[in-house]
């Protein structure tokens, strides 16, 4: 286990309105969207922006999430990352403060004070899990990080004292031999342990989108979802290239009269530029929570099937029930 050598610091680059080198598990830096294999419905990327960003997108997309290491006085400190392929190893990180020192202070949002994304720059291997704040402000928990490969995490929080949540970014890699996988083309489902999910509504830039992701087994429509995080079901979406984090807000909430549980999970996203995003839609039934992927595109082009891999599970370290599923399906504020 080593402790991170490097932090890379990124500037404000492309935004959303949402939100193998050498060595052993180091902090590196950004990759860009060329290194990738493309599916076969690429689009031409505008104005040589990553994600195929359409030009005149610069303006909206001030406000990056995820993009950098510090924002708002705030800084995310590597600390312990895995440098085995495979092997359950521990990873730690701190949020410091302006000062430089340790914040111990979290607001909690859908039920966890920091929510912690990681997903391997190809977008493959996505994990949500829910470390735990232990002394002198570092979070840490086991993980299995199950290829070799650069990957990039993301720390979701609300400290105290602020009334919006901030998120942060850092690349980090996991030494050995690594061949980034194309994206998926885009289609309408994508099956996960017997389950099919199915989406409706087509992204579109600069403007609010409605998405509807409907849950289904063997035929049927899945009509009881249960509560998760507060919600039904939640959505992280990260842009192609950049791996901008998108803010992504279900509708409705449980309990209050109005949301049904299933087969339909509502969300309304805004993304400012035109290009290709991945979808992780968790939602929890039986106990268990699961992930559907997706491939969008902001044209719309989709197929009428396919499929997503599900998402590898690693225990949380917050005491829930091993049948919860590691990557915990929500991304707090952003993914509400």
């Amino acid at each position: 286990m080593n402790t991170a050598a490097k932090l890379a610091v990124y500037g404000t680059g492309l935004a959303l309105a949402f939100g193998a080198s050498l060595g052993a598990g180091r902090v590196v830096g950004p990759i860009a969207a060329e290194d990738r294999p493309e599916h076969g419905d690429t689009h031409e990327p505008a104005s040589g922006e990553p994600g195929g960003a359409a030009e005149g997108a610069q303006d909206a997309d001030n406000a990056a999430s995820g993009l950098q290491i510090s924002a708002a006085g705030y800084s995310l400190e590597p600390l312990d990352v895995p440098d085995k392929a495979g092997d359950e190893q521990r990873l730690s990180f701190r949020i410091l403060d302006s000062e430089g020192s340790p914040v111990t202070g979290f607001t909690p949002e859908h039920e966890k004070k920091l929510h912690l994304i990681i997903v391997r720059r190809d977008m493959t291997g996505f994990q949500h899990v829910h470390p735990r704040l232990e002394k002198g402000g570092v979070w840490s928990l086991p993980m299995t990080l199950d290829e070799p490969g650069a990957y990039r995490l993301f720390a979701d929080f609300v400290p105290e004292g602020r009334d919006d949540g901030l998120v942060l970014g850092a690349d980090l890699e996991v030494p050995g031999d690594s061949t980034p996988e194309p994206l998926p083309k885009p289609v309408r489902t994508a099956e996960v342990d017997g389950y099919t999910v199915t989406l409706k509504g087509d992204l579109k830039a600069g403007t609010g989108s409605a998405l509807d992701l409907s849950v289904s087994k063997d035929g049927e429509p899945v009509t009881d979802l249960q509560p998760y995080l507060g919600a039904f079901g939640h959505l992280v979406a990260l842009r192609d290239g950049d791996l901008a984090y998108l803010h992504v807000h279900p509708g409705g909430a449980p309990g209050d009269g109005k949301t049904k549980p299933g087969p339909g999970v509502d969300f309304h996203a805004e993304v400012p530029s035109r290009g290709d995003y991945r979808l992780f839609f968790d939602f929890k039934h039986d106990g268990k929570v699961r992930t559907a992927e997706f491939t969008a595109t902001t044209d719309g082009a989709g197929a009428d099937s396919g499929g997503g891999e599900p998402a590898d599970s690693e225990p949380d370290s917050e005491s829930d029930s091993g049948n919860e599923g590691g990557h915990e399906g929500e991304s707090g504020h952003g993914a509400h």
